[in-house]
């Protein structure tokens, strides 16, 4: 693990030190938590991005009953 130098306002610094007792964690895994959700990594973000995707399947109704067998005739007539 890497230590860095910060620097904080007083005000930033007490609001930290807030949250972090009020969840039971040190002010440092605190910074690294947020850090990690504004800044995700590229696998991460995919991740998030599949779980997103995957909540929506089977959510909507197209009126068809023929998709899974002309899938691909269907999926040629859309225009990406």
């Amino acid at each position: 693990m890497r230590r860095i130098p910060i620097g904080l306002t007083d005000s930033q610094h007490a609001r930290l030190a807030r949250e972090a007792a009020r969840r039971h964690v040190s002010v440092g895994s605190l910074v690294r938590q947020a850090v990690d959700a504004t800044f995700p990594d590229e696998l991460e973000a995919r991740r998030a991005a599949r779980r997103r995707s995957l909540i929506v399947l089977g959510s909507f109704d197209s009126g068809r009953s023929d998709i899974s067998e002309r899938h691909d005739e269907l999926l040629g007539e859309v225009t990406w």
